[in-house]
């Protein structure tokens, strides 16, 4: 019987259990936790200084209240980049082709981000909806239009992470079906789809941490318009 491209995105259960429960605790496992003690081992010293140079350049341009937010936006980056990592593994699956749970990261840290600014700075906060210099005739134009832009970059935050990596599957599991349909008629042509199979791979591996990477740096400058 032959399946749909997009069964590879349902969520998968085992007697009932479902098993994505499984693939977002999986990540946590995979990381060595760092000791108290003065020296730890290759991996750890390696893993701390990543985590170090990264918080470092994302979250230099904030100020010190929005330093408060490097512990939680790293572990959220790194918790991506593994999901994403893990859902190019044959017989996997990939929690973030998911718009639900894309959207229930987004929209939370979306939202605090602009109760913060009403908060400590409500009048610059507000200032973003209306531009310095605007034409009178413009102002409830201009104050409807990026009321609608605030409230949709969580909406682009989640589409974003689910249409790429979507897309990326799809067009893998494409290829790959026209390869294994193309090596017994026209074996030619089917090395060349292999190839062309193993470069997309090479580029969905890249593609998997760009677009975490880009998750947090728009999170990033969110906090940084309201800090």
């Amino acid at each position: 019987m032959t399946l749909s491209f997009f069964d590879q995105f349902a969520s998968p259960t085992h007697l009932g259990i479902p098993l994505v429960l499984l693939a977002l605790v999986l990540p946590w496992t995979l990381y060595p936790t760092p000791s108290s003690r003065w020296l730890g081992n290759r991996l750890i010293a390696l893993q701390s200084w990543f985590f170090n140079r990264f918080t470092q350049q994302l979250f230099l341009p904030l100020n010190r209240e929005g330093h408060k937010w490097a512990t939680i936006l790293m572990s959220l980056m790194i918790f991506l980049i593994t999901l994403n990592m893990l859902g190019l593994l044959p017989y996997t699956y990939t929690p973030t082709t998911q718009l639900s749970m894309n959207m229930g990261f987004a929209v939370p840290l979306w939202l605090a981000t602009v109760l913060i600014g009403m908060r400590n700075q409500p009048t610059h906060a507000l200032g973003h909806l209306l531009p310095e210099g605007t034409p009178v005739l413009l102002i409830p134009v201009l104050v409807i239009i990026e009321t609608i832009s605030l409230f949709i970059r969580p909406l682009a935050l989640g589409v974003r992470l689910t249409a790429n990596l979507t897309a990326g599957h799809l067009l893998m599991q494409l290829i790959a079906t026209a390869t294994f349909v193309l090596l017994s008629i026209m074996p030619g042509v089917a090395v060349l789809t292999a190839i062309l199979l193993l470069m997309l791979s090479l580029l969905e591996v890249a593609v998997a941490m760009i677009q975490a990477y880009v998750f947090i740096l728009l999170l990033s400058l969110y906090l940084q318009e309201n800090v």
